[in-house]
């Protein structure tokens, strides 16, 4: 879906030279609105717009009433204000009633680039930040998540409900599913909001530094501790401690975690007596933690301490239906926080996002489209831009090509020496490879030709020749 602009002007000319503008020079879809009461109707029916340009001298409903209506029901949309008046004043007036820029008729193509452009760029910038800002304040909800009304919404459903109480949750999942981002999320609707919410990567701390780093320790405890520490369950006092990767944390620490939860207090590192802790506690791990129990790698009382109400977050594989969003998502984060132009990715590029399998997930996917934006010279970020992605397709991915392939080893193979033991022509492999990839990818020729690393032009010259 293309960036969506609506277009408020009365003025039939006006409203087809300025959507031609936006189409031919933004490849922005332009929607048009003859009033008021049609523009605010529009608003109110499509979500999806992310800019209004707005004629100041509107029958009816003044611009500038529109105006204030638009600042008050929709914060953060950006609005460009029009007008064949070139007094100064009405520009002033219309800024400091929250328009982000003013355009004078007859619009010209360059100036209207500029401002859309920066109208969208500062938009994102203020979305980003007020993102940081909520996640900052421990106010992250599930709202936002991408996928809350989508792959999510089942877990989503039961995470409310944990977030009620003060249960300790498990969540699991494959690396890069976004468990601390949905941690985040149970904290910001749970009665602790406002609190802290401290994450702690149980992986990542040296065996013999666990204990101070969760439980904090007295100064002059041992080598190198210069200085009193309280220690990361401490910080979290009032709030929620996120403990990623559950299963990394070393056997000595698993006991003392054990004694934290059932006394609900910690004892610091050379300290005299315990200090009382008032937490929630939300641990997550991609392990298969039954088996790690049953294996004597983690402490089974600890296990279904932490385990009360356990969470498992789906795989990107299992929620394609949310690919586009969060493409779009990450691809306005990433203009926002770099400071880069905005992209449009086109529908095939889609298609050709959501026929990777991601075994790395929603990571795996934003940093993917970060290297696209990067690297992509045009506007629009097309499949090309994403040929670095494995695209080999899974045994009995389809039917159409058993003619053409055999399945060795888990693999789509082509055979390479016919049934007499002779080399095979490297036209009659080609022929087949592009059959393959073509009922692989569901008759998608852009998709296709991309999964094989060739021009869409080439792809459908050599179908020609083959046919």
């Amino acid at each position: 879906m293309s960036t969506r602009i609506l277009i408020i002007e009365d003025d039939p000319m006006q409203q087809e030279i300025i959507s031609l503008m936006l189409g031919r020079r933004l490849g922005y879809t332009g929607l048009i609105a003859a009033d008021g009461p049609e523009g605010l109707a529009r608003l109110r029916e499509d979500s999806a717009i992310h800019l209004v340009i707005l004629d100041i001298g509107l029958p009816g409903m003044s611009g500038m009433d529109i105006l204030d209506i638009i600042t008050q029901r929709y914060p953060g949309l950006p609005v460009i204000m029009l007008t064949g008046n070139m007094d100064i004043s009405v520009a002033v007036d219309a800024m400091k009633a929250g328009a982000y820029d003013f355009l004078t008729k007859p619009v010209e193509a360059e100036r209207l680039q500029v401002a859309v452009r920066n109208a969208l760029k500062t938009s994102l910038l203020e979305k980003e930040i007020s993102r940081l800002k909520r996640q900052e304040d421990g106010a992250f909800t599930f709202d936002q998540l991408i996928g809350h009304d989508g792959g999510l919404a089942d877990i989503i459903s039961t995470g409310r409900k944990a977030a009620a109480t003060d249960i300790p949750v498990l969540l699991s999942g494959e690396t890069g599913t976004g468990k601390e981002i949905f941690a985040r999320a149970l904290h910001g609707e749970s009665r602790r909001v406002g609190k802290p919410f401290v994450a702690v990567n149980c992986g990542a701390i040296p065996a013999q530094l666990v204990e101070s780093t969760l439980f904090g320790h007295e100064k002059g405890a041992f080598t190198g501790a210069i200085a009193k520490s309280i220690g990361r369950f401490r910080e979290a006092e009032g709030g929620t401690i996120f403990l990623d990767e559950i299963g990394d944390l070393p056997p000595d620490a698993q006991v003392k975690l054990l004694r934290v939860l059932q006394q609900k207090e910690v004892m610091p590192v050379g300290a005299d007596k315990p200090v009382p802790v008032n937490v929630r506690v939300i641990s997550a791990t991609h392990r298969d933690m039954a088996t790690e129990v049953a294996a004597g790698r983690f402490r089974e009382d600890l296990y279904f301490r932490l385990n009360v109400l356990p969470l498992h977050l789906p795989s990107l594989d299992e929620r394609p239906g949310d690919i586009p969003a969060l493409a779009r998502h990450f691809i306005e984060r990433m203009a926002a926080s770099e400071a880069r132009p905005l992209k449009e990715i086109s529908p095939a590029a889609l298609d050709f996002l959501a026929y990777h399998s991601w075994p790395g997930n929603v990571r795996e996917l934003e940093n993917t489209i970060n290297r696209a934006m990067v690297l992509c010279e045009s506007d629009t970020l097309t499949p090309e831009d994403f040929s670095a992605l494995s695209t080999s397709p899974e045994i009995g991915a389809t039917d159409q090509n058993d003619t053409v392939r055999k399945e060795i080893g888990g693999v789509a193979t082509l055979p390479l020496i016919d049934e007499n033991g002779i080399l095979r022509p490297l036209d009659k492999l080609e022929q087949e490879a592009m059959a393959f990839a073509l009922a692989h990818c569901h008759d998608n020729v852009t998709v296709a030709s991309a999964a094989l690393g060739i021009a869409k032009s080439t792809f459908y010259r050599k179908m020609k020749e083959n046919a």
